[in-house]
């Protein structure tokens, strides 16, 4: 089956379903294969829970041509039908990527922009070759802007993902030390990172860009670009950053207060704030967006407990994001003891233990202070050492016995930071304070 014959049935249907535990009526649904699953196996019941045509490679499991449609690839069949209804989509599209903070960065976009238009962004983190076309294929004619979040964890995937979406506006947060092991160090990163500014030059494209840090000031003079920063040289200037502790921007004397915390969050307001001038969002309102936005999925949220102020960041950690919510936490007018409660920073390959121990010298010369740090990339940086309050633990499991034969009582009245990698899912630190 050609694009354009696939493409008529998918103007037929209601969306497009990948998960037979969730189908949607009248979908398009993909068989999809992963490393434990062929999903060519449940094209019989996802027509049966209400699928209008199954796409799938597998021809032996064909047993009804008229809604069961022969591909040679799944997966590529998804990627270029979304490529395909992108070409006919009349609208603008901005790309997001970099190494931290492209969800935030996303949503507080999407409420900026949405005070004016009809906007279509991706939902929670689905950002790589499957999330990305799911995304492109959810655009309706109703939408006015698309908002596309990119991952990558090796090169030529956001190059790939460039293709697909064919944004107008690119943004990158920033160039940080996540998914070392599949980017073969910081430098190729930035190379990959750098494929989203590699295309909006190619294609005449505009980038919005943080002339604060040098590294993306220096990729993007060569082309089209829309920027903000302190430098009085930028479109638009930002008067001031701060954090204490939720993140706040003075911009053209006003102020954007916000429910997010740290200077890092700043940054992503002010790129907020940017992109709704650049597309005249009337400020009122980018003020309104932006401070009534509340973070969501364990990322950056003050919690008060037991006269404790607590900093839940466990959706993820590599790092720079560490480095930046330290920082943070450093900096905080607060008197109370800090106990911190980290997890380890997992895909960093053979800079793994060389990271996890400056973070654990680094908290050792930290005053007034408990440490737990949790994983065994953390446990293996504390052979040979001797600290003062700083304690190890292989699993989650053994921290949690820890902390119930001894006493909760150590939480109360402190200023406490959780943070650590998605697989050690730290949040449940939460019922042990």
């Amino acid at each position: 089956m050609d694009i354009t014959e696939l493409y008529q049935c998918f103007l037929q249907c209601d969306g497009v379903s990948t998960d037979t535990r969730n189908i949607h009526p009248n979908s398009l649904f993909f068989a999809l294969k992963g490393d434990n699953f062929d999903a060519n196996e449940f094209a019989q019941e996802a027509l049966n829970k209400g699928a209008a045509y199954v796409v799938m490679d597998n021809k032996k499991l064909v047993t009804d041509p008229t809604k069961m449609l022969f591909v040679s690839d799944t997966l590529g069949a998804l990627q270029q039908l979304a490529k395909y209804h992108r070409q006919q989509l009349g609208l603008p599209i901005i790309a997001l990527t970099g190494s931290n903070g492209k969800t935030t960065s996303k949503e507080l976009i999407a409420t900026v922009l949405s005070k004016k238009y009809k906007v279509t962004a991706t939902k929670g983190n689905l950002n790589n070759h499957i999330g990305v076309p799911l995304t492109l294929l959810s655009i309706t004619d109703e939408t006015d802007l698309g908002i596309i979040e990119m991952g990558a964890n090796h090169k030529q995937e956001i190059a790939m993902l460039c293709e697909l979406a064919d944004p107008d506006f690119g943004y990158i947060t920033n160039f940080g030390k996540a998914h070392l092991e599949g980017f073969g160090g910081f430098e190729g990163v930035i190379k990959a990172k750098s494929e989203l500014y590699d295309y909006l030059e190619d294609n005449h494209k505009t980038a919005f860009v943080n002339i604060d840090d040098p590294r993306q000031d220096a990729k993007t003079i060569t082309f089209s670009r829309f920027t903000f920063g302190s430098d009085s040289s930028a479109d638009v200037v930002i008067d001031k950053f701060e954090a204490q502790p939720n993140a706040t921007v003075y911009y053209n004397n006003d102020i954007i207060n916000s429910n997010l915390t740290g200077i890092y969050n700043a940054t992503n307001i002010a790129a907020a704030l940017t992109i709704g001038k650049f597309f005249n969002v009337d400020f009122s309102d980018i003020k309104d967006a932006i401070t009534q936005y509340i973070p969501t999925n364990n990322r950056s949220q003050w919690i008060t407990k037991d006269q404790s102020m607590i900093l839940l960041d466990a959706y993820n950690a590599n790092p720079s994001s560490m480095d930046a919510v330290l920082t943070n936490f450093d900096q905080l007018k607060d008197d109370r003891n800090k106990i911190f409660i980290l997890g380890d920073m997992l895909e960093l390959g053979q800079e793994g233990l060389k990271e996890h121990k400056n973070i654990v010298e680094r908290l050792d010369k930290v005053a007034n202070k408990t440490v737990y740090f949790i994983g065994k990339e953390f446990s293996k940086a504390s052979i040979n050492t001797n600290f003062k309050d700083i304690y190890f633990f292989e699993t989650f499991d053994i921290f949690k016995k820890h902390i119930e034969e001894t006493s909760n009582e150590i939480f109360k009245n402190k200023l406490i930071l959780i943070k650590g990698s998605r697989g050690i899912a730290l949040e449940r630190s939460l019922e042990l304070i």
